[in-house]
C-alpha cells in the first residue's frame, strides 16, 4: 500500500512517516471490509478550514467539516482530505490533537468502504469502529503532528 501525503496549508506540522505508517495501518483494516477491492494507493491530503470551499463545490455543503473522501475502488486508489485545523481545535477540547487526527485519518478511509454516517445511527457506528482501531493501532495514533 502506497501512501502520497500532499499538504495543503502551512499552519499545522506532522510526522509524515508517522502519518505514513498509520494510514497504511488504517487500510489494512479498510482491505478486510472490502476483500473484493485491492486497495494499492492512497492520496492523504492534509488541508485546514479551507476544506469548506471544497465541501460547497463538490457537495453543495456550505460548511467547514473534517474530511471528505472520495473512492476509486476498480482503481484501488482511494483519497482522504483530511482538516488538520479542526483536527487542532477539537483534539484540544477532547483527547488530544494526534488522537484527533487519527480518527479523522480512520473516517476517511472507512468512507472508502462506501460505510455512511448520514444518520445518528450509522454515524455512531462509524465512530464505535474508527475508535476501535485508533486504540488498536497503539503506538501508531501517537505523534502525528510535530
Amino acid at each position: 500500500m502506497g501512501v502520497e501525503i500532499t499538504h495543503l496549508q502551512t499552519s499545522f506540522h506532522t510526522d509524515d512517516s508517522k502519518v505514513c505508517a498509520y494510514a497504511e495501518w488504517v487500510m489494512s483494516r479498510v482491505a478486510g471490509l472490502t476483500p473484493e477491492v485491492s486497495w494499492h494507493e492512497l492520496s492523504l491530503v492534509l488541508t485546514d478550514d479551507s476544506i469548506r470551499s471544497l465541501n460547497q463545490s463538490w457537495f453543495g455543503k456550505d460548511s467547514v467539516t473534517d474530511v471528505i473522501s472520495f473512492a476509486y475502488p476498480e482503481e484501488g486508489f482511494g483519497e482522504v482530505i483530511v482538516n488538520l485545523q479542526q483536527a487542532v481545535e477539537e483534539g484540544r477540547l477532547r483527547d488530544s490533537p494526534d488522537h484527533e487526527l487519527a480518527l479523522y485519518i480512520a473516517h476517511g478511509c472507512h468512507h472508502l468502504t462506501g460505510a455512511e454516517d448520514d444518520t445518528p445511527e450509522k454515524k455512531a457506528e462509524m465512530l464505535s469502529l474508527e475508535e476501535e482501531w485508533v486504540r488498536d493501532s497503539g503506538a501508531l495514533a501517537g505523534g502525528l503532528f510535530r
